[in-house]
């Protein structure tokens, strides 16, 4: 199967009432588990990369190792960059590789949303390059009101509009859900999830994953969400992971040994994630 279109492994999700783990990555070690994982539980898998740890990563070698890794494996893998917030930031995804990317116009009025989606999927058109957009505004789990406040969540009749004119392939959705951690666990708007994938025609993202408890994540999923994003918690099991193996011993001095030695713990941090997000228990 190898490297597959997101579009395609979202839309396949949608239809066969699964979600997609859409992990956030920063290095060779980090997509290489991830990839691991997902062939392991023989289910689709999308590597992403948010650019702005681009000084950090250049976007083309990110977008280089995910896509040659996804050749290599039996599992459909897609490759997509994360919360491109212009359109600069987008099309310097499409030249250095990536077959998907987000642009994120959702702290924008709505027409300049519209006008800035619309213009970069106008570019990744001809290139062949999948879109997703934002709309509602997914906040930062640290900001209650970004959390709770219904009138920052994503309007449906809005929804319909925003996917007609910008043309977009999949829309993230505001929904209770913010990134990072949480200062007060979340509560999904399931109401509002039902009524999205009713009225819209493009799979729906959920950004934000980590912490989410996981009966909201299961419903979540069986009300028709596909895409879900995960980045604190990866990063947070690599963490403790290094932390363990440096209590206990058993790496001294030896940086390339703890990346090493981490290599089981994420695996099953993205089996246990993969195994959430599909309950039904599809495999290829």
């Amino acid at each position: 199967m190898a490297l597959v279109k997101v579009k395609d492994i979202l839309k396949h999700a949608t239809e066969h009432k699964y979600g997609v783990a859409a992990i956030n990555t920063i290095n060779v070690e980090t997509i290489k588990y991830a990839i691991l994982a997902a062939e392991q539980e023989k289910v689709p898998l999308i590597v992403q990369f948010y650019p702005g740890f681009s000084d950090y990563m250049a976007l083309k070698y990110i977008s280089y190792t995910a896509c040659d890794m996804a050749h290599k494996v039996s599992v459909p893998i897609g490759v997509h960059l994360d919360h491109s917030n212009s359109f600069d930031i987008a099309v310097s995804g499409i030249r250095d590789g990536f077959p998907s990317v987000m642009v994120d116009g959702s702290s924008l009025p709505y027409d300049e949303n519209v006008a800035l989606t619309k213009a970069v999927a106008k570019v990744a058109r001809v290139f062949g390059v999948d879109v997703e957009a934002e709309l509602g505004h997914v906040g930062s789990g640290e900001n209650l009101d970004d959390i709770i406040d219904a009138s920052r969540y994503t309007n449906v009749d809005q929804a319909v509009g925003f996917v007609e004119k910008t043309g977009c392939d999949a829309l993230a959705v505001a929904v209770g859900n913010a990134h990072g951690p949480y200062v007060k666990t979340p509560n999904l708007d399931f109401q509002r999830i039902a009524e999205l994938r009713a009225a819209v025609s493009v799979p729906l993202v959920l950004h934000g994953c980590s912490d989410i408890p996981e009966e909201q994540i299961r419903e979540a999923v069986n009300l028709g969400m596909s895409k879900f994003n995960i980045a604190t918690e990866y990063f947070r099991a690599m963490y403790r992971s290094f932390e363990n193996t440096i209590v206990n011993g058993n790496v001294k001095d030896n940086g390339i040994g703890l990346l090493e030695a981490a290599k089981e713990d994420m695996i099953a941090f993205v089996v246990d994630k993969i195994r959430l997000l599909n309950p039904n228990k599809f495999s290829l």
